[in-house]
C-alpha cells in the first residue's frame, strides 16, 4: 500500500507537468558522477550495516523542464543513479555455517572479523519531479539556479563485490585469529533479493546554466536520499542510500 501511495503521487505529478501550458519547455539531457555512501538507520545497527564509506559510480539522466515563468520552472527527469558503500579493511562478517558447526549448540559466535575489500553496488532508475528557481545576471547569458524535490526510485541491480585473503578473527581488533589460515574472498553475488526494489526520497541540486540561442549549457553539484531502508531482513540491519552528484548537461529550448 505504502509503494503504490508513492507511486499514484507520482503519477500525478507527472501529468501535472506534461499536461499544463507552460510557458516554454526545455529537453535535456544531464551525465556525470555519482559519489554514494550507505548510511545506518537508526533502530537497527549491527556490524554489517555500519562502517560503510564512498563508493564512486555514474549518474546520467534525461530531463524535461517546463517554464512557467522566468523565475520558475518543474523539471521532471529519469535519472541513473549508482548507489552503495564500500569498507576496506577488517569488518564483520556472518559466521559461516562451516565455523558454526565447529562450536557446541547455541554457543557459535554471531559474527566473525576479517580482514578484506567488499563494495554494495547498488544502481537505481529515479524519476524525481524538481521544483526549480532561477535567477539571470544582469546582462549576461548565465544564470544560476536551484532545485529540490521528491523521487521514487527502482532497484535495478545489486551485487556484493569482495576480493582479497585473510584469516577469520573472533575479535574486532583483530587480535584473535581462528586456525586455519587465509581464505580467498574473491566473490561478486547477485543480493537483490535481499533489498527491497523501490525506494522514496529527495534530490536537490545547484547549477549555472549558459544560453546560446536555443541551446543550454549547464554544470551543476547536489545529492539524493533515499528515505526507506533498503534491507527486508532485520539481521542485516538497516541503511538508507545517498548520494553527493556532480553533472554537466545539454538542453534545447521549444516555444521561446
Amino acid at each position: 500500500m505504502k509503494n503504490l501511495f508513492f507511486y499514484s503521487v507520482f503519477t500525478g505529478m507527472l501529468f501535472f507537468c506534461f499536461g499544463v501550458q507552460a510557458q516554454n519547455l526545455v529537453l535535456g539531457i544531464r551525465g556525470g558522477f555519482s559519489i554514494p555512501n550507505l548510511t545506518a538507520g537508526s533502530g537497527n545497527t549491527n556490524p554489517l550495516n555500519t562502517g560503510y564509506s564512498s563508493r564512486l559510480g555514474a549518474d546520467a539522466g534525461l530531463f524535461a523542464d517546463f517554464k512557467f515563468s522566468n523565475l520558475f520552472s518543474l523539471q521532471p527527469m529519469v535519472e541513473y543513479s549508482s548507489q552503495g558503500g564500500k569498507k576496506d579493511g577488517l569488518q564483520a562478517i556472518t559466521t559461516p555455517d562451516a565455523i558454526a558447526a565447529m562450536y557446541p549448540s547455541g554457543q557459535a559466535p554471531q559474527y566473525l572479523y576479517a580482514n578484506y575489500n567488499s563494495e554494495a553496488r547498488l544502481n537505481y532508475l529515479l524519476i524525481p519531479v524538481l521544483a526549480k528557481f532561477g535567477w539571470n545576471f544582469k546582462n549576461s547569458p548565465l544564470r544560476f539556479y536551484v532545485d529540490a524535490g521528491p523521487f521514487l526510485g527502482f532497484l535495478l541491480n545489486a551485487h556484493q563485490v569482495t576480493s582479497g585473503q585473510s584469516q577469520f578473527y573472533t575479535d574486532p581488533a583483530g587480535t584473535q585469529p581462528l586456525p586455519g589460515g587465509a581464505q580467498s574472498f574473491d566473490n561478486n553475488q547477485n543480493i537483490k533479493d535481499q533489498l527491497h526494489t523501490t525506494n522514496f526520497g529527495v534530490e536537490g541540486n545547484i547549477g549555472l546554466s549558459y544560453h546560446l540561442g536555443l541551446s543550454t549549457l549547464f554544470i551543476e553539484g547536489g545529492g539524493n536520499f533515499g528515505f526507506l531502508n533498503i534491507q527486508k531482513n532485520a539481521q542485516d540491519g538497516k541503511n538508507n542510500t545517498g548520494a553527493a552528484t556532480a553533472t554537466i548537461g545539454y538542453g534545447y529550448w521549444f516555444g521561446k
